[in-house]
C-alpha cells in the first residue's frame, strides 16, 4: 500500500528532468522570437517617428541574437531548425528593420534611389544569411565571411541614433546627412556579401575563470557607453565595419612584402657575382 502510494511521486520526480530539457530546447527559440519582437517594434517606432528608440532596440535584438546562439552551444541544443529559424529572423531584425528605418528617417527626398539602395542593403543582408547558412562547418567558427548582419544593423542603427541628439532641422543640413546614410547603408550592404573576414568572438569562453583586471577594460568601456552613447555606438560600428577590409589590406602588405623581400645569401645559395665561370 505504501509503494502505491510513493509511485505517483516517483512518476513526478522523473518528470521533472524531462520538463527542464524540453524548457531549455525552447530557449534558444523563444530568444530569437524576441528577436524577431524587438525588430518589429523597431519599424513601430520607426513609423511614429521614434527614431533615438528605434535604434535602441535594435541594439537590444543584436545582445538577444548573440545569446541564443551561444546559449544553444553552451547546452548542446543547436539544431538545424533554430538556424532557419534565427537567419529569417535575422532578416526582419537586422536586414527589413534598418532599411526602413534608414527610409522613413528621410530618404524619401531622393525619390527612387531613396527606396532602392534600402532595398539593395535588405537583398545583401538576406544573401549575407543564405551563404552563412550554407556555409556552417565549413569556414572556421572564429570569423564571418563578410560583415554579419547584427554589426551592419548596428552601424546603420548608430548613425540614427547620433543624429536622433542632434538638431538637424534644418532642409540642407538633412540632405547632407541623407547622402551619408545612403552611401553608408551601400557601403555596408556591399560589406555584407563581400569576403572580408571578421573577427566572431565565438573563441571567447566564459565557461572558464577570468582574472579580476578583465573587469577594468569591460567596466571602462560601461563607463564611456554611459558618458557619450552616441559617440560610443557610432565609434563602436565603425571600427568594427573598417575592422575587415583594414585586416585584409595588411595581410596583402604583408604578403606582398615577404615576396619582395631579398633571398639572403648563404654558401649553399651563393649570388650570381659570386658563382664560379
Amino acid at each position: 500500500m505504501r509503494r502505491a502510494a510513493q509511485e505517483p511521486r516517483r512518476k513526478r520526480l522523473r518528470e521533472v528532468p524531462r520538463r527542464l530539457r524540453q524548457g531549455v530546447f525552447l530557449l534558444p527559440s523563444a530568444l530569437t522570437t524576441g528577436n524577431m519582437l524587438l525588430g518589429f517594434f523597431a519599424i513601430v517606432r520607426g513609423l511614429s517617428g521614434d527614431f533615438e528608440l528605434a535604434a535602441l532596440l535594435i541594439f537590444c535584438a543584436g545582445v538577444v541574437d548573440a545569446l541564443d546562439g551561444r546559449i544553444a552551444r553552451l547546452t548542446g541544443t543547436a539544431s538545424e531548425f533554430g538556424a532557419q529559424y534565427d537567419s529569417l529572423a535575422d532578416v526582419i531584425t537586422f536586414g527589413m528593420a534598418p532599411a526602413l528605418l534608414a527610409y522613413l528617417w528621410g530618404l524619401s527626398q531622393f525619390g527612387r534611389a531613396g527606396w532602392l539602395i534600402p532595398l539593395f542593403y535588405l537583398v545583401c543582408a538576406a544573401t549575407r544569411l543564405a551563404r552563412f547558412n550554407v556555409q556552417i562547418g565549413a569556414v572556421d567558427s572564429r570569423s564571418f565571411v563578410g560583415l554579419p548582419t547584427p554589426a551592419a544593423a548596428g552601424a546603420v542603427c548608430s548613425i540614427l541614433y547620433f543624429l536622433s541628439h542632434r538638431d538637424i532641422a534644418a532642409p540642407d543640413l538633412r540632405q547632407v546627412f541623407g547622402v551619408v546614410i545612403l552611401v553608408s547603408i551601400l557601403a555596408l550592404g556591399t560589406l555584407m556579401v563581400s569576403t572580408f573576414r571578421y573577427a566572431s568572438f565565438k573563441a571567447l569562453d566564459l565557461r572558464r575563470p577570468w582574472s579580476y583586471r578583465a573587469m577594468l577594460p569591460v567596466a571602462a568601456v560601461l563607463l564611456i557607453a554611459a558618458w557619450q552613447p552616441t559617440a560610443f555606438f557610432l565609434s563602436a560600428a565603425t571600427l568594427y565595419t573598417l575592422s575587415g577590409p583594414v585586416a585584409w589590406s595588411w595581410g596583402r602588405l604583408r604578403r606582398r612584402g615577404r615576396e619582395e623581400s631579398p633571398v639572403p645569401e648563404t654558401d649553399e645559395n651563393p649570388s650570381q657575382g659570386d658563382a664560379p665561370p
